[in-house]
């Protein structure tokens, strides 16, 4: 199992925008063979903080992911067109 987040900084003026863009992004990856999680929040009391938690079954299925239409649409075209920064952790379950 593949864990890792994503910590994505956007201006408060992009706000609206950036739900747009998550909303169809969840919706179409949730669906995706292998997405076992994906859960966008803001982070509390930042509403230009986004962080994104992933979790795949492998590295197939999250290669998968990073090549659908919809992650190039909303993703690529969409987030990082509009980020100011950008970070990925990736995690190890402890149990």
């Amino acid at each position: 199992m593949l864990s890792f987040t994503v910590r994505l900084r956007f201006d408060q003026d992009d706000h609206a925008k950036v739900i747009e863009i998550l909303e169809p992004l969840t919706a179409a990856s949730r669906k995706e063979p292998g997405c076992v999680s994906y859960v966008p929040h803001f982070v509390e009391g930042d509403n230009t903080t986004v962080l994104i938690y992933e979790q795949y079954q492998d590295e197939a299925a999250l290669e998968h992911h990073r090549n659908t239409p919809h992650f190039a649409q909303y993703a690529i075209g969409g987030l990082y067109q509009l980020m100011k920064e950008r970070q990925v952790e990736n995690l190890t379950a402890v149990c």
